[in-house]
């Protein structure tokens, strides 16, 4: 568990919100396309998906490779929009809101799905959730003044 505990102190760092958004995400499109969606670096620590998003204001698809946490039964999942402890929402959580239907690739699968904001007691218990599941999130939240979002994904259809 020595290296868990490593990436969760490192992933904490101002220094590695400031590199990782730029490095993560390409990293990650670049392996997922060459492994014909099997594989995510990020994956090798956190579970992770690429959600495809319609842009709120372009309406063309956005894709952005995200740390998720699969939920019990494996029928759902909670995307973060940490943005690293960055002060701004990711741009894929105004995209959810305007079009909460997307789709993910999960384990090399396309799977359809509608995002939920999650609000109020709701949101509180799958917070609670997520610290015990990374705990670098509650430094991110700390770091900020908004209220970091988060959305369940559930199939559709």
């Amino acid at each position: 568990m020595i290296g868990v505990r490593l990436v969760q102190k490192v992933s904490s760092t101002r220094a590695f919100a400031k590199v990782a958004p730029h490095v993560i995400p390409a990293l990650d499109r670049a392996v997922h396309r060459l492994t014909r969606g099997k594989v995510l670096l990020s994956a090798q620590m956190l579970p992770g998906v690429i959600l495809t998003s319609t842009g709120a204001r372009s309406g063309l698809p956005r894709r952005a490779p995200l740390a998720c946490m699969p939920e019990e039964g494996g029928g759902s999942w909670i995307l973060v929009g940490s943005n690293f402890g960055r002060t701004g929402h990711p741009a894929w959580t105004g995209n959810l809101l305007a079009r909460p239907d997307a789709e993910i690739s999960w384990k090399g699968r396309d799977v359809p799905v509608t995002a939920v904001l999650l609000t109020g007691e709701e949101r509180a218990a799958v917070w609670k959730a997520l610290l015990a599941f990374w705990p670098p999130y509650a430094i991110y939240q700390d770091r900020v003044e908004r209220q970091i979002r988060l959305f369940r994904l559930t199939p559709r259809s």
